[in-house]
């Protein structure tokens, strides 16, 4: 890319920050020019944007639920493409683009086989990568509302951007832990999520700590929030996991 086009593209980034509050991308790409060439043209184009450097800092960043879609690489350090795309899809239906630079029949195949939207080889132009996250994002539902970003039921509510929780209008105090778990339980309301699959989501895939970490941190919230202002937010569900629901 030419040193010109790139300082106008930076000087573009200057832009009004409401527009890119409506859609995440994640960019999961080990070479920093291409990285940083992805990065601009997304901001360009009103994205906003998240970047990994290797696959497992991709799949947690992925997991973290900041994304609305993943550009993914197949050649990574530490986890490569697949794998970050395997180890996503247990518990993900994120949708995800993968990058290759090896134009083979079977790589494509075990990328969309393994749960991939779409796939691209190297090089390829900018204007087709966003043409098909616009084609993702469009079967998906469309582009995702900022809205997603205020989570919440009731009187309890979530700003996930200002990392605040409040009830009834004042601040409730977590640790990083006890968000995360949170988090996950609005995003899926009304569905039982296991203790194994919360574990993976709060704690990471390789936490090698007590097993019942989850079951301490629902403790933890139920002291902050259930046993402070008299409510029953998080169900359990004995012998599967954690769920909150819509009528309480």
């Amino acid at each position: 890319m030419r040193t010109d086009r790139l300082e106008q593209l930076v000087c573009l980034c200057t832009y009004n920050k409401e527009a890119v509050m409506a859609v995440t991308v994640l960019i999961v790409e080990d070479e920093e020019k291409i990285g940083r060439f992805l990065e601009l043209e997304l901001l360009h184009e009103g994205y906003a944007v998240i970047k990994a450097e290797n696959g497992r800092e991709g799949l947690e960043k992925a997991q973290s639920g900041k994304a609305d879609l993943v550009v993914l690489d197949v050649m990574l350090p530490e986890l490569n493409g697949f794998e970050v795309l395997r180890r996503l899809r247990k518990n993900s239906d994120l949708p995800v683009i993968m990058l290759t630079a090896r134009d083979e029949v079977m790589d494509k195949v075990a990328g969309l086989d393994g749960g991939a939207d779409d796939y691209m080889t190297k090089p390829f132009a900018i204007e087709e990568l966003l043409a098909r996250i616009r084609l993702v994002l469009k079967k998906r539902g469309g582009a995702v509302s900022a809205d997603r970003s205020q989570l919440g039921i009731g009187k309890l509510s979530m700003d996930v951007r200002r990392y605040e929780v409040y009830y009834d209008g004042e601040q409730v105090e977590l640790t990083h832990r006890e968000f995360e778990l949170l988090k996950v339980l609005l995003e899926n309301k009304n569905i039982v999520i296991s203790r194994d699959t919360l574990l993976e989501k709060v704690c990471g895939y390789d936490y090698m700590g007590e097993t019942n970490i989850i079951d301490v941190y629902v403790r933890y919230l139920r002291s902050k929030l259930d046993d402070v202002y008299q409510v029953k937010i998080i169900q359990t569900v004995r012998g599967v996991g954690y769920c909150i629901k819509d009528e309480n």
